[in-house]
């Protein structure tokens, strides 16, 4: 098979598109031959091994254990292990894996689900990674409410397109913060109000403000917080190549015990629950990604350079 692979952690000029072998399920595994797989990123920082920390989080400290990227997909179930019931070969689903940018990926039941059968295979690839951060920040950190009012900033990228429609699906008033180019992008997927950021300011009162974008401070956060807010921080960049985004999660860890208002972060995480949870959004007609730009297997280097650039409105997808 085709796969996008890298030995050693750098810029996109590490990654090349070899020939593999087509990987065997295992008992328990489940092969499938991807279709379309989603950039997000996570994906540029394992290719360059940035920030330090995540080297020291399993993921190899001279060279990443996993050669191929990649984390979402859709496609079409190849092959299934002895001990698999849920699935045989012809489903299509949709979910996660270690390398999808590849012709066949292995993966497990836990990591999978049945494809929405409103979306194709492009936009059903879109959704994992940054459906399941919208979800979680919202939902189990963020405790979104009917009648909350919300912030999302960087409403118009990939974590941010989801995250959207998911507070406006749980029932509250959403206002996103946005560049100027995508201010009509986030209008259409239902904001109440939306600021551009390069031209005003938002205001205050916020019940739950989740931030994405990581380039404002803690204080003028707080400032737009309610008295007892709460503030989600997922992603952004900054704070240098050893610790990276997670840097203002910790300065909101530390601060938190001594305000009323609760400021957390979010290391989001891919389980069989969410995933059928982000589906039954998406088949109620309450969810639909956003897809900017596509790119074929060859062109993933092209794909990871737009994407890390920080424009692009939703997500990133690749053809296989």
């Amino acid at each position: 098979m085709k796969a996008i692979v890298q030995h050693e952690y750098g810029t996109t000029e590490v990654l090349e598109l070899i020939e593999l072998p087509d990987p065997e399920p295992g008992p328990d595994g489940v092969v499938v031959r991807i279709r379309a797989a989603a950039v997000d990123p996570g994906v540029w920082h394992l290719m360059e091994g940035t920030p330090y920390l995540v080297r020291l989080m399993g993921f190899g400290v001279r060279r990443p254990k996993a050669p191929v990227r990649g984390l979402d997909f859709a496609g079409v179930v190849h092959a299934v292990g002895g001990d698999v019931t849920r699935f045989q070969p012809g489903d299509e689903v949709f979910g996660t894996c270690q390398g999808s940018f590849a012709e066949y990926a292995l993966t497990t039941v836990d990591k999978l689900a049945r494809k929405p059968g409103r979306l194709g295979f492009e936009e059903a690839a879109a959704v994992p990674i940054s459906a399941f951060t919208a979800l979680q920040a919202l939902r189990d950190k963020g405790k979104v409410a009917p009648r909350h009012k919300v912030l999302i900033i960087g409403a118009g990228g990939g974590v941010g397109t989801f995250a959207v429609q998911i507070a406006k699906a749980f029932g509250a008033t959403v206002d996103g913060v946005c560049g100027t180019g995508k201010v009509d992008l986030v209008r259409s997927l239902g904001a109440d109000r939306v600021f551009d950021y390069t031209r005003e300011d938002f205001g205050g009162g916020y019940d739950l403000i989740l931030d994405t974008a990581g380039n404002r401070s803690l204080t003028s956060l707080r400032k737009a917080l309610t008295p007892r807010g709460t503030l989600v921080i997922v992603g952004g960049e900054g704070d240098g190549r050893w610790i990276g985004p997670v840097g203002r999660n910790l300065r909101a860890l530390f601060l938190g015990p001594f305000v009323k208002q609760k400021l957390l972060g979010l290391f989001s995480t891919e389980n069989q629950d969410d995933l059928q949870a982000l589906r039954a959004l998406i088949e109620a007609e309450k969810l639909t990604p956003v897809i900017d730009r596509s790119y074929s297997l060859a062109e993933v280097p092209e794909a990871i350079r737009y994407a890390s650039e920080g424009h692009a409105r939703g997500k990133v997808v690749i053809t296989v």
